[in-house]
């Protein structure tokens, strides 16, 4: 769709050699689970030779070992917690469904920035550049900067061929609210024919538009904590209705969120040592960690400490995720369905 809306509106130029069609349409690495590739990002990729190097190749390795990481290591662990809360196996207090939608944040997270990641770095294998697809969004601190940062191929799309063809914020408020509305109810059901991806589109563009009427301006007068804390509350809340297999049921787990069962004989049950190690991993990876120790430590011993355990690093994330898919049955392909 993008390809002809582009070519129709001239941004790019019709590309007659079935071949290189053939390839933008069928590019195996982000055909499946993204991220959503535009022919007019690759277009000179695609026309003229690309960049074919060493350096690229192992850069493109690495970003995949990164990535299976991601999938087999963290987001399948945090998977099958999750998978256990929500499927009801077993008497659950409220503490175990706050654990639950945490578990599934972080898996629906890992799961598919884990294949965004293999996917760009099979492209740079290939000599292809794709655009980054997230950028740590539980570090957000509104609903607005979270869409900037979750699934950004997604959200750029709706932004560029629905929210601005349908006006954008260019015919007054009131029109700018319908049109976000309509962009995340599309959204919601372009993750599936359900009311409770339809509920899922439509609390999000809730909260955008209450803070366009003034709520983001409130934000910015409060601590740092407690807008990432409100950020978050929005967000896991709406990862209910997501993983809700029906709205009735979504609405129902939220329910039980807030019961008086307090009952940590189930939470207890899943605090063995590698779960608490992988939660862990979980929390410091969507975080800016990177940042944060060129900030503490320096940028040049950063740099020298890294370079030396890179490659062992690398070498070691890729036989302990071989190790999992060895050893785990649980392998779950959770976006393949969106």
């Amino acid at each position: 769709m993008s390809y002809l809306i582009d070519v129709y509106y001239e941004k790019v130029r019709p590309q007659k050699n079935l071949v290189s069609l053939g390839l933008y349409i069928s590019m195996f690495p982000q055909l499946i689970a993204g991220p959503i590739v535009r022919y007019i990002d690759v277009e000179k990729q695609i026309r003229k030779k690309r960049k074919f190097n060493f350096e690229q190749f192992s850069e493109g390795i690495k970003r995949f070992i990164v990535g299976l990481f991601k999938k087999v290591v963290i987001a399948n662990q945090m998977g099958f917690v999750a998978d256990f809360v929500f499927d009801g196996t077993g008497y659950a207090g409220a503490p175990s469904y706050w654990l639950g939608i945490v578990c599934y944040a972080f898996q629906i997270y890992f799961d598919f920035s884990g294949y965004s990641d293999m996917a760009i770095g099979l492209g740079k294998m290939f000599g292809f550049d794709f655009l980054e697809n997230f950028n740590l969004p539980y570090i957000s601190r509104s609903i607005k900067e979270f869409w900037r940062r979750w699934h950004i191929s997604l959200s750029s799309w709706f932004r560029d061929y629905l929210y601005i063809p349908l006006g954008g914020n260019r015919k007054g408020l009131a029109r700018t609210y319908i049109n976000l509305l309509i962009v995340f109810f599309i959204t919601g059901l372009w993750h599936g024919a359900s009311w409770s991806f339809i509920v899922w589109g439509l609390y999000h563009g809730f909260f955008l538009i209450l803070e366009r009427l003034g709520l983001e301006k409130l934000l910015t007068k409060t601590p740092r904590l407690f807008r990432h804390a409100y950020t978050m509350l929005v967000v896991l809340f709406g990862w209910v209705f997501f993983r809700a297999e029906t709205l009735s049921s979504g609405l129902s787990y939220i329910g039980s969120m807030f019961s008086l069962n307090n009952n940590y004989n189930e939470v207890f049950q899943y605090m063995n040592p590698y779960f608490m190690f992988v939660l862990f991993l979980a929390i410091l990876l969507s975080t800016n960690v990177k940042t944060y120790l060129l900030r503490k430590i320096g940028h040049e011993k950063t740099t020298t400490i890294l370079s030396y355990i890179k490659h062992p690093f690398y070498i070691l994330l890729f036989v302990f995720s071989l190790f999992e898919l060895a050893t785990n049955s649980y392998n779950p392909f959770i976006y393949f369905r969106f």
